[in-house]
């Protein structure tokens, strides 16, 4: 059954950067071909750099990261100049390395987000260790699963609730931000969050590329940082947190939720245009 259409496709080449919007891709198990593909280690904790601990890791945000035909992978900062791996630890004020092979078990740093929203970015609060890519395959930087979906449904929902009176996608870091065909099945517990009916369901994307969505996407303090020329956004989460909590694993209890993250059954290529249906 035909549910939507993708409107929107990103790949992030390196973790916790700004990514680069793509017409096309190919996406195997791995997820989107060149996705989170890089990433900085720390090399005093030997953790993986992440924006989700902003007092440490929110400038990683004010650099973008593409990938070239060729498999280069160029760092750029807002200002246009290109950034040598070398000269990383200096602009982050941390001795970090760019590598593409994860650290055995290999972990990030988690703010809690509601300590960040009330203390601020730039506070010390209380920080979980998150194992790296727990539903992935092995040598993959993925926070959960190699994707993420996210409707232009819950944009519109949060963005009507926020008193800015809209979202930008970009702060939740989707590979495909699928747009739902007028009264299409999928809604769950809020009509705007249809990404619920989609979860331990298949989806068909474009002629080949089939995903599983396996569990609710919980957010971290990310998408309330500023990201290049967006300033901050606070109510990026609070809104969420107000209106749209969900348990997305037994046990974890109710955590504020956007999008889906999903697994790769078969792979394919995707492109802007192609028509989701849900199986």
């Amino acid at each position: 059954m035909r549910i939507g259409t993708v409107r929107e496709l990103w790949r992030y080449p390196v973790k916790s950067m700004l990514g680069e919007a793509l017409r096309e891709a190919e996406v195997d198990e791995r997820g989107v071909r060149g996705d989170r593909a890089l990433a900085l280690v720390d090399r005093e904790s030997g953790r993986v750099a992440s924006a989700k601990n902003p007092r440490l890791w929110r400038a990683l945000l004010t650099l973008s990261a593409s990938r070239g035909a060729d498999g280069r992978v160029r760092i750029v900062r807002a200002d246009g100049g290109e950034l040598k791996a070398e000269e990383l630890s200096a602009v982050l004020g941390r001795p970090v390395e760019l590598t593409g092979e994860p650290p055995q078990d290999a972990t990030l740093d988690r703010a809690r987000p509601e300590e960040v929203l009330s203390a601020g970015v730039r506070a010390r609060v209380t920080v979980d260790v998150s194992r790296v890519g727990s539903a992935s395959p092995p040598g993959t930087f993925f926070d959960y699963a190699p994707l993420h979906l996210l409707s232009t449904a819950s944009l519109a929902r949060i963005g009507a609730l926020s008193p800015r009176g809209s979202v930008e996608a970009v702060r939740y870091r989707p590979n495909l931000v699928i747009e739902p065909d007028p009264g299409a099945p999928g809604e769950g517990q809020d009509p705007g969050f249809v990404e619920d009916g989609w979860l331990g369901r298949e989806l068909a994307i474009g002629a080949r590329l089939r995903v599983r969505a396996v569990v609710a996407t919980p957010r971290c303090a990310v998408p309330t940082l500023a990201h290049g020329r967006l300033p901050r956004d606070p109510q990026a989460l609070r809104v969420p947190a107000r209106h749209h909590r969900v348990e997305p694993l037994p046990g974890m209890g109710p955590h504020p939720c956007v999008g889906v993250y999903a697994q790769v059954l078969e792979s394919g290529p995707v492109a802007e245009g192609d028509e989701v249906r849900l199986l």
